[in-house]
Protein backbone atom coordinates (compact mmCIF):
# COMPACT_ATOMS: atom_id res chain seq x y z
CA UNK A 1 0.00 0.00 0.00
CA UNK A 2 1.46 3.22 -0.95
CA UNK A 3 0.74 6.77 0.00
CA UNK A 4 -0.06 9.20 -2.91
CA UNK A 5 -0.47 12.86 -2.90
CA UNK A 6 -2.49 14.63 -5.78
CA UNK A 7 -2.73 17.90 -6.40
CA UNK A 8 -5.93 19.13 -8.72
CA UNK A 9 -5.66 22.50 -10.55
CA UNK A 10 -8.42 25.28 -10.66
CA UNK A 11 -9.58 23.89 -14.21
CA UNK A 12 -9.71 20.31 -13.10
CA UNK A 13 -12.59 21.54 -10.34
CA UNK A 14 -14.02 24.40 -12.09
CA UNK A 15 -17.66 23.06 -12.01
CA UNK A 16 -19.53 20.63 -10.39
CA UNK A 17 -18.99 18.00 -12.94
CA UNK A 18 -15.28 18.56 -12.89
CA UNK A 19 -15.25 17.86 -9.18
CA UNK A 20 -17.22 14.51 -9.60
CA UNK A 21 -15.07 13.18 -12.17
CA UNK A 22 -12.22 13.94 -9.59
CA UNK A 23 -13.57 12.02 -7.37
CA UNK A 24 -13.89 8.93 -9.45
CA UNK A 25 -10.75 9.45 -10.23
CA UNK A 26 -8.98 9.53 -6.52
CA UNK A 27 -11.86 6.79 -5.78
CA UNK A 28 -9.95 4.93 -8.29
CA UNK A 29 -6.54 5.21 -6.78
CA UNK A 30 -7.95 4.02 -3.59
CA UNK A 31 -9.62 1.13 -4.73
CA UNK A 32 -5.75 -0.21 -5.75
CA UNK A 33 -5.72 -0.25 -1.99
CA UNK A 34 -3.36 3.37 -1.77
CA UNK A 35 -3.49 6.07 1.06
CA UNK A 36 -4.39 9.60 -0.58
CA UNK A 37 -3.92 12.80 0.23
CA UNK A 38 -5.24 14.96 -2.27
CA UNK A 39 -4.56 19.44 -2.36
CA UNK A 40 -6.95 20.99 -4.53
CA UNK A 41 -7.11 25.11 -6.00
CA UNK A 42 -9.70 26.76 -6.19
CA UNK A 43 -12.54 26.18 -8.68
CA UNK A 44 -12.20 28.00 -11.93
CA UNK A 45 -11.05 31.88 -12.03
CA UNK A 46 -12.48 32.08 -8.30
CA UNK A 47 -9.15 33.21 -6.89
CA UNK A 48 -9.26 36.28 -9.46
CA UNK A 49 -13.09 36.95 -9.10
CA UNK A 50 -12.78 37.18 -5.42
CA UNK A 51 -9.86 40.05 -5.79
CA UNK A 52 -12.06 41.80 -7.82
CA UNK A 53 -14.74 41.53 -5.40
CA UNK A 54 -12.39 42.97 -2.64
CA UNK A 55 -11.32 45.90 -4.65
CA UNK A 56 -15.03 46.75 -4.75
CA UNK A 57 -15.87 47.57 -1.50
CA UNK A 58 -11.95 48.55 -0.92
CA UNK A 59 -9.33 50.52 -2.42
CA UNK A 60 -7.06 49.50 -1.07
CA UNK A 61 -7.73 46.20 1.04
CA UNK A 62 -5.52 44.91 3.53
CA UNK A 63 -3.17 42.13 3.07
CA UNK A 64 -4.34 40.31 6.55
CA UNK A 65 -8.07 40.57 4.99
CA UNK A 66 -7.36 39.66 1.54
CA UNK A 67 -5.52 36.84 2.31
CA UNK A 68 -8.19 35.55 5.11
CA UNK A 69 -10.50 36.18 1.91
CA UNK A 70 -8.65 34.60 -1.02
CA UNK A 71 -7.79 31.30 1.39
CA UNK A 72 -11.81 30.63 1.01
CA UNK A 73 -11.75 29.56 -2.38
CA UNK A 74 -9.67 26.56 -2.09
CA UNK A 75 -12.15 25.84 1.20
CA UNK A 76 -15.22 25.43 -1.36
CA UNK A 77 -13.31 23.30 -3.56
CA UNK A 78 -11.81 20.59 -0.64
CA UNK A 79 -15.35 20.69 0.97
CA UNK A 80 -17.35 19.99 -2.44
CA UNK A 81 -14.60 17.35 -3.23
CA UNK A 82 -15.23 15.40 0.08
CA UNK A 83 -18.79 15.75 -0.33
CA UNK A 84 -18.41 14.22 -3.88
CA UNK A 85 -16.42 11.45 -2.50
CA UNK A 86 -19.12 10.80 -0.15
CA UNK A 87 -21.54 10.28 -2.21
CA UNK A 88 -19.83 7.92 -4.18
CA UNK A 89 -19.34 5.76 -0.64
CA UNK A 90 -15.96 6.85 0.37
CA UNK A 91 -14.65 8.39 3.39
CA UNK A 92 -13.53 11.49 3.24
CA UNK A 93 -12.40 14.47 5.46
CA UNK A 94 -11.63 18.51 4.17
CA UNK A 95 -9.16 20.47 6.08
CA UNK A 96 -7.82 24.00 5.80
CA UNK A 97 -4.42 24.48 5.20
CA UNK A 98 -4.02 25.26 8.92
CA UNK A 99 -6.33 22.20 9.76
CA UNK A 100 -3.23 20.43 7.72
CA UNK A 101 -0.77 21.87 9.77
CA UNK A 102 1.11 23.85 7.82
CA UNK A 103 2.85 26.93 9.26
CA UNK A 104 4.27 29.55 7.41
CA UNK A 105 5.87 32.99 7.64
CA UNK A 106 3.80 36.48 7.85
CA UNK A 107 4.12 37.97 4.62
CA UNK A 108 0.66 38.09 2.77
CA UNK A 109 -0.14 37.11 -0.14
CA UNK A 110 3.47 35.25 -0.60
CA UNK A 111 3.95 33.37 2.26
CA UNK A 112 6.52 30.85 2.65
CA UNK A 113 6.09 27.97 4.09
CA UNK A 114 8.34 27.11 7.44
CA UNK A 115 6.84 23.46 8.46
CA UNK A 116 4.37 20.93 8.29
CA UNK A 117 2.92 19.33 11.58
CA UNK A 118 1.22 15.83 9.57
CA UNK A 119 -0.37 14.69 12.59
CA UNK A 120 -4.31 15.65 11.54
CA UNK A 121 -3.82 13.81 8.11
CA UNK A 122 -1.70 11.18 9.54
CA UNK A 123 -4.29 10.80 12.10
CA UNK A 124 -7.21 10.84 8.95
CA UNK A 125 -5.75 8.28 7.32
CA UNK A 126 -5.62 6.12 9.99
CA UNK A 127 -9.12 6.26 10.28
CA UNK A 128 -9.18 5.27 6.12
CA UNK A 129 -9.99 8.47 5.11
CA UNK A 130 -9.18 10.30 1.66
CA UNK A 131 -7.79 13.71 3.32
CA UNK A 132 -8.48 16.95 0.97
CA UNK A 133 -6.45 19.77 1.97
CA UNK A 134 -7.00 23.47 0.85
CA UNK A 135 -3.87 24.20 -1.25
CA UNK A 136 -2.34 27.38 -1.25
CA UNK A 137 -2.54 28.67 2.00
CA UNK A 138 -1.66 28.08 6.20
CA UNK A 139 -1.18 30.19 9.24
CA UNK A 140 1.48 31.69 10.58
CA UNK A 141 1.98 31.38 14.43
CA UNK A 142 -0.10 33.77 15.17
CA UNK A 143 -2.87 32.07 14.10
CA UNK A 144 -3.19 33.86 11.21
CA UNK A 145 -4.28 32.70 7.44
CA UNK A 146 -1.68 33.49 4.69
CA UNK A 147 -1.48 32.50 1.00
CA UNK A 148 1.46 31.33 -0.48
CA UNK A 149 1.14 33.16 -4.03
CA UNK A 150 0.13 32.32 -7.44
CA UNK A 151 0.92 28.46 -7.81
CA UNK A 152 0.52 28.11 -4.07
CA UNK A 153 -1.32 24.59 -4.54
CA UNK A 154 1.68 22.84 -6.28
CA UNK A 155 4.40 24.01 -3.20
CA UNK A 156 1.42 22.54 -0.86
CA UNK A 157 1.29 19.58 -2.51
CA UNK A 158 4.95 19.15 -2.80
CA UNK A 159 5.17 20.06 0.45
CA UNK A 160 2.96 17.51 2.59
CA UNK A 161 4.57 14.69 -0.10
CA UNK A 162 7.78 15.35 1.37
CA UNK A 163 6.51 15.64 4.93
CA UNK A 164 4.47 12.63 4.82
CA UNK A 165 7.06 10.87 3.18
CA UNK A 166 4.82 9.56 -0.36
CA UNK A 167 5.87 7.49 -2.68
CA UNK A 168 4.90 10.08 -5.32
CA UNK A 169 3.18 13.39 -5.59
CA UNK A 170 1.06 13.76 -8.74
CA UNK A 171 0.12 17.42 -10.29
CA UNK A 172 -2.79 17.32 -12.40
CA UNK A 173 -4.02 19.77 -14.38
CA UNK A 174 -4.93 21.36 -17.61
CA UNK A 175 -2.05 19.73 -20.16
CA UNK A 176 -0.37 16.33 -20.23
CA UNK A 177 2.81 16.87 -19.39
CA UNK A 178 5.62 18.98 -19.88
CA UNK A 179 6.84 19.52 -23.14
CA UNK A 180 9.81 20.73 -25.55
CA UNK A 181 8.06 24.48 -26.29
CA UNK A 182 4.68 26.04 -25.77
CA UNK A 183 2.41 23.28 -27.72
CA UNK A 184 0.18 26.19 -28.49
CA UNK A 185 3.51 28.15 -30.17
CA UNK A 186 5.04 24.95 -31.98
CA UNK A 187 2.93 22.24 -33.10
CA UNK A 188 5.61 19.90 -33.27
CA UNK A 189 6.35 20.27 -29.73
CA UNK A 190 7.26 16.62 -27.84
CA UNK A 191 6.20 15.48 -24.50
CA UNK A 192 8.76 14.37 -22.02
CA UNK A 193 8.43 11.08 -20.51
CA UNK A 194 10.98 12.45 -17.88
CA UNK A 195 13.02 15.38 -16.59
CA UNK A 196 15.57 16.21 -14.16
CA UNK A 197 14.85 18.75 -11.26
CA UNK A 198 17.44 21.33 -12.45
CA UNK A 199 16.15 21.73 -15.82
CA UNK A 200 12.48 21.74 -14.65
CA UNK A 201 13.19 24.56 -12.49
CA UNK A 202 14.87 26.54 -14.87
CA UNK A 203 11.70 25.59 -17.41
CA UNK A 204 9.06 26.86 -14.55
CA UNK A 205 11.09 29.67 -13.54
CA UNK A 206 11.76 30.78 -17.00
CA UNK A 207 7.94 30.58 -18.49
CA UNK A 208 6.57 26.78 -18.36
CA UNK A 209 3.33 27.51 -16.40
CA UNK A 210 2.98 23.35 -15.67
CA UNK A 211 4.41 23.59 -12.03
CA UNK A 212 5.75 26.32 -9.79
CA UNK A 213 9.63 26.55 -9.26
CA UNK A 214 9.17 26.30 -5.56
CA UNK A 215 7.27 23.14 -5.67
CA UNK A 216 10.58 21.83 -7.57
CA UNK A 217 12.63 23.24 -5.50
CA UNK A 218 11.00 21.50 -2.66
CA UNK A 219 10.76 17.91 -4.88
CA UNK A 220 14.58 18.28 -5.34
CA UNK A 221 15.55 19.09 -1.99
CA UNK A 222 13.26 16.33 -0.40
CA UNK A 223 13.60 14.08 -3.36
CA UNK A 224 10.08 13.60 -3.77
CA UNK A 225 9.52 12.63 -7.07
CA UNK A 226 6.32 14.62 -9.16
CA UNK A 227 4.14 13.61 -12.23
CA UNK A 228 2.65 16.59 -14.18
CA UNK A 229 -0.55 14.57 -16.17
CA UNK A 230 -3.52 15.90 -17.48
CA UNK A 231 -7.11 15.36 -15.13
CA UNK A 232 -9.18 15.21 -18.22
CA UNK A 233 -7.41 11.76 -19.87
CA UNK A 234 -5.30 9.06 -18.83
CA UNK A 235 -2.02 9.89 -21.01
CA UNK A 236 1.01 8.67 -18.79
CA UNK A 237 2.67 12.48 -18.08
CA UNK A 238 6.14 13.96 -17.51
CA UNK A 239 7.78 12.59 -14.21
CA UNK A 240 10.10 15.23 -12.21
CA UNK A 241 13.03 13.31 -10.53
CA UNK A 242 16.41 12.53 -9.66
CA UNK A 243 17.55 11.74 -12.76
CA UNK A 244 16.75 11.79 -16.51
CA UNK A 245 17.27 9.76 -19.39
CA UNK A 246 20.84 10.19 -21.23
CA UNK A 247 19.13 11.37 -24.00
CA UNK A 248 17.35 14.04 -22.60
CA UNK A 249 21.00 15.31 -20.42
CA UNK A 250 22.80 15.32 -23.72
CA UNK A 251 20.63 17.78 -25.33
CA UNK A 252 18.86 20.76 -24.83
CA UNK A 253 15.67 19.75 -22.88
CA UNK A 254 12.91 22.56 -23.85
CA UNK A 255 12.15 26.25 -25.45
CA UNK A 256 10.71 28.34 -22.80
CA UNK A 257 9.12 32.26 -23.37
CA UNK A 258 8.10 34.35 -20.54
CA UNK A 259 6.68 37.71 -21.32
CA UNK A 260 6.14 39.01 -17.74
CA UNK A 261 9.28 41.13 -18.43
CA UNK A 262 10.21 44.61 -18.79
CA UNK A 263 13.51 46.68 -18.77
CA UNK A 264 14.67 49.56 -16.80
CA UNK A 265 17.56 51.70 -18.04
CA UNK A 266 18.96 54.82 -15.96
CA UNK A 267 21.08 56.76 -18.45
CA UNK A 268 24.49 58.71 -17.68
CA UNK A 269 24.96 56.81 -13.71
CA UNK A 270 28.15 57.82 -12.11
CA UNK A 271 30.65 55.48 -12.02
CA UNK A 272 31.37 55.21 -8.60
CA UNK A 273 31.39 52.87 -5.12
CA UNK A 274 28.17 52.52 -3.63
CA UNK A 275 25.97 53.40 -6.87
CA UNK A 276 24.31 49.92 -7.49
CA UNK A 277 23.93 49.29 -3.72
CA UNK A 278 21.74 52.83 -3.61
CA UNK A 279 19.16 51.35 -6.63
CA UNK A 280 18.95 48.16 -5.85
CA UNK A 281 18.57 47.88 -2.33
CA UNK A 282 15.40 49.75 -2.24
CA UNK A 283 13.92 47.48 -4.88
CA UNK A 284 14.75 44.82 -2.35
CA UNK A 285 13.17 46.81 0.22
CA UNK A 286 10.10 46.66 -1.85
CA UNK A 287 9.78 43.00 -2.78
CA UNK A 288 10.81 43.77 -6.40
CA UNK A 289 12.38 40.34 -7.72
CA UNK A 290 15.24 42.10 -10.35
CA UNK A 291 16.78 39.56 -12.75
CA UNK A 292 19.08 40.29 -15.43
CA UNK A 293 21.77 43.19 -15.11
CA UNK A 294 23.61 44.99 -17.44
CA UNK A 295 26.18 47.79 -16.93
CA UNK A 296 27.68 49.10 -20.11
CA UNK A 297 32.03 49.97 -19.66
CA UNK A 298 32.28 54.15 -18.61
CA UNK A 299 33.12 56.49 -20.84
CA UNK A 300 34.39 59.35 -18.60
CA UNK A 301 32.97 57.79 -15.75
CA UNK A 302 29.56 57.68 -16.71
CA UNK A 303 27.54 54.25 -17.52
CA UNK A 304 24.17 53.74 -18.27
CA UNK A 305 22.64 50.72 -15.68
CA UNK A 306 19.92 48.34 -17.20
CA UNK A 307 18.44 45.96 -15.59
CA UNK A 308 14.96 43.75 -15.88
CA UNK A 309 11.85 43.02 -13.51
CA UNK A 310 8.42 41.73 -13.63
CA UNK A 311 6.43 43.50 -16.19
CA UNK A 312 3.85 43.60 -12.92
CA UNK A 313 6.21 45.28 -11.19
CA UNK A 314 7.20 47.83 -13.33
CA UNK A 315 5.54 51.00 -12.34
CA UNK A 316 6.46 50.18 -8.89
CA UNK A 317 9.83 49.83 -10.14
CA UNK A 318 9.77 53.20 -11.89
CA UNK A 319 8.53 54.78 -8.98
CA UNK A 320 11.45 53.75 -6.65
CA UNK A 321 14.61 54.19 -9.14
CA UNK A 322 13.12 57.70 -10.70
CA UNK A 323 14.00 59.64 -7.50
CA UNK A 324 16.87 57.90 -6.77
CA UNK A 325 18.25 58.86 -10.66
CA UNK A 326 17.60 62.29 -9.32
CA UNK A 327 19.30 61.91 -6.31
CA UNK A 328 22.54 60.36 -7.59
CA UNK A 329 22.64 62.51 -10.98
CA UNK A 330 21.46 60.46 -13.61
CA UNK A 331 20.33 61.92 -16.59
CA UNK A 332 17.05 59.96 -16.57
CA UNK A 333 15.23 56.83 -16.87
CA UNK A 334 13.58 54.76 -19.63
CA UNK A 335 11.84 51.74 -19.08
CA UNK A 336 10.29 49.46 -21.81
CA UNK A 337 7.70 46.30 -21.38
CA UNK A 338 7.25 45.73 -24.66
CA UNK A 339 9.17 42.18 -24.26
CA UNK A 340 9.93 38.87 -23.47
CA UNK A 341 12.34 36.19 -22.67
CA UNK A 342 13.16 33.53 -24.84
CA UNK A 343 15.60 30.38 -23.05
CA UNK A 344 16.66 27.32 -24.36
CA UNK A 345 17.54 24.14 -21.19
CA UNK A 346 19.20 21.50 -21.07
CA UNK A 347 22.24 19.90 -18.27
CA UNK A 348 24.08 19.30 -21.60
CA UNK A 349 25.44 23.00 -22.21
CA UNK A 350 27.32 22.27 -18.86
CA UNK A 351 30.02 20.39 -21.18
CA UNK A 352 29.07 20.92 -24.94
CA UNK A 353 30.42 23.98 -26.34
CA UNK A 354 28.37 25.39 -29.82
CA UNK A 355 24.63 26.00 -28.03
CA UNK A 356 25.48 29.85 -27.50
CA UNK A 357 26.44 30.27 -30.90
CA UNK A 358 23.44 28.50 -32.04
CA UNK A 359 21.17 30.02 -30.81
CA UNK A 360 22.36 33.50 -31.72
CA UNK A 361 23.07 32.19 -34.95
CA UNK A 362 19.68 30.84 -35.61
CA UNK A 363 17.65 34.34 -33.80
CA UNK A 364 19.99 36.54 -36.31
CA UNK A 365 18.44 34.16 -39.46
CA UNK A 366 15.15 35.29 -38.24
CA UNK A 367 16.01 38.72 -38.19
CA UNK A 368 15.20 38.94 -33.98
CA UNK A 369 17.43 41.61 -32.31
CA UNK A 370 18.76 40.54 -29.10
CA UNK A 371 18.75 43.03 -26.46
CA UNK A 372 19.91 41.28 -23.15
CA UNK A 373 21.61 37.91 -22.44
CA UNK A 374 21.23 36.02 -19.56
CA UNK A 375 22.51 31.99 -18.41
CA UNK A 376 23.34 29.57 -16.14
CA UNK A 377 25.36 26.79 -16.15
CA UNK A 378 22.12 24.48 -17.99
CA UNK A 379 20.77 27.73 -19.39
CA UNK A 380 20.66 30.70 -22.17
CA UNK A 381 18.24 33.04 -21.94
CA UNK A 382 17.50 36.10 -24.67
CA UNK A 383 15.17 39.29 -24.25
CA UNK A 384 13.92 40.29 -27.25
CA UNK A 385 10.59 42.04 -29.01
CA UNK A 386 7.66 40.35 -27.72
CA UNK A 387 5.95 40.77 -30.98
CA UNK A 388 8.75 38.31 -32.60
CA UNK A 389 8.48 35.74 -29.29
CA UNK A 390 6.17 33.03 -31.79
CA UNK A 391 9.44 33.19 -34.35
CA UNK A 392 11.94 32.70 -32.27
CA UNK A 393 10.46 29.71 -30.24
CA UNK A 394 9.62 27.70 -33.50
CA UNK A 395 13.02 28.84 -34.94
CA UNK A 396 14.94 27.86 -32.01
CA UNK A 397 12.61 24.24 -31.58
CA UNK A 398 13.82 23.27 -35.55
CA UNK A 399 17.93 24.78 -34.85
CA UNK A 400 17.75 22.23 -31.64
CA UNK A 401 15.85 19.74 -33.20
CA UNK A 402 13.25 19.45 -30.74
CA UNK A 403 10.78 17.19 -32.69
CA UNK A 404 12.54 14.12 -32.74
CA UNK A 405 12.59 11.48 -30.12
Amino acid sequence: MALIVQKYGGSSVADGEKIKSVARRIAKIKDEGNEVVVVVSAMGDTTDELINLAHQVSEQPSDRELDLLLSTGEVVSSTLLAMALDSLGYKAVSLSGAQAGIETDSKYSRARILRVDPKRIANELGKGNIVIVAGFQGMTQDMDITTLGRGGSDTTAVALAAALKAEICQIYTDVEGVYTADPRLVPQARKLDKIGYEEMLELASYGAKVIHPRAVELGELYDVPILVASSFNDSPGTIICKEASMEIRNKVSGIVHDTNVAKVTVIGVPDRPGIAAAIFEPLANADISVDTIVQNASIENIADLTFTVARSDLSRAMAIVEPIARDIEAKRCVADSKLTKVSIVGTGMMNMPGYAAKMFRTLYAQGINIQLITTSEIRITCIISEDRVKDAVQALHRAFELEKE
